[in-house]
């Protein structure tokens, strides 16, 4: 008597099966938020509530108003790097056989004690792309300390949370809260703006040194300090996170006043207009170009310029 061992696509197809039960399950729970929160607004206190905390606080003195034009290049640039470091970071994660290895070359002007690692082509592009968004976001602090910006993305005062509050019930119930994204943000995307560049970007970045070649590896006791479990145990969620993240924003960007959001983005101007529209289509052709160029035959030759690549 023999048995059958499963094929991978019998595999594939059971992991579908099951994850189709997703969308439907979803859709029932979004109805559900839908109609609880416009039976909460018909309530009088909730009404009096919203009536008192619309969504929005008050800016600090001084606060800039708009958007400088370096804030488009760097929205941009942010973009494609966190697409690319997803997208390097699930092959990393996926890719049991990888199609290369990469070894560093300890000589010319970088050079260090410890002998070179090999690590797969996937998980050396993802590197890369960190220490680029890690530069991205140096250029990016200084310049919103240096400019004022970050009055707009750190929050001044307590009465952000009841705003926040009021602006998630007027989202739930379709409702949604005034947008002037130009001038001031309401307290949900303060709050989610603010956990974004403040908590979420360096968590990522702390866990993924924890966990890269760089780490000084034979340090007792900083490893105990921050055991690398840690670091995995936090990485994956960080990046659930940009990818929930992105999701919510690009949704609200085109379904709140696409063309006026898009001249913000991508043109720093307001109003209407196609300006900003057709920046942003030239950048998303750029991300579609860099995530299908993720491939081996592309990568090894840009690897080689850094170490020795192995098959």
């Amino acid at each position: 008597m023999s048995t059958s061992t499963p094929t991978r696509s019998t595999v594939a197809k059971s992991k579908w099966t099951k994850l189709a039960w997703i969308l439907p399950v979803a859709l029932v729970a979004l109805f559900a938020v839908v109609l609880a929160a416009k039976g909460l607004r018909e309530l009088p206190a909730v009404q009096s509530f919203v009536t008192t905390y619309p969504g929005e606080s008050e800016l600090p003195r001084g606060t800039p108003v708009g958007f400088p034009a370096w804030l488009s290049w760097q929205h941009f640039l942010n973009a494609l790097l966190i697409l690319l470091i997803i997208r390097s970071g699930w092959l990393v994660r996926t890719t049991t056989r990888p199609p290369a290895y990469w070894t560093r070359n300890n000589k010319g002007l970088v050079r260090t004690k410890t002998p070179p690692t090999k690590m797969s082509i996937h998980l050396w592009f993802h590197l890369s792309l960190d220490a680029l968004w890690i530069l991205n976001g140096v250029v990016f602090f200084v310049l919103i300390f240096a400019t004022g910006q970050w009055k707009r993305l750190v929050p001044t005062s307590w009465d952000v949370f009841p705003n926040a509050l009021s602006a998630l019930l007027q989202y739930a119930s379709l409702d949604w809260p005034s947008e002037n994204g130009w001038v001031n943000y309401n307290g949900l995307q303060l709050l989610a703006y603010f956990a974004t560049v403040f908590i979420a970007a360096p968590l990522a970045i702390v866990t993924g040194l924890r966990m890269s070649s760089a780490w000084p590896k034979h340090t007792a006791t900083l490893n105990k300090l921050y055991p690398i479990e840690v670091a995995r145990a936090l990485h994956l969620p960080v990046m659930v996170y940009f990818v929930g993240f992105i999701i919510v924003h690009v949704t609200l960007v085109f379904t709140t006043g696409a063309l006026r959001n898009l001249n913000h983005m991508y043109a720093a101007r307001d109003g209407g207009g196609w300006t900003g529209f057709w920046f942003f289509a030239a950048s998303l052709v750029v991300m579609i170009i860099g995530w299908l160029a993720v491939r081996p035959i592309l990568l090894r030759p840009v690897a080689a310029l850094t170490g020795s690549v192995t098959r």
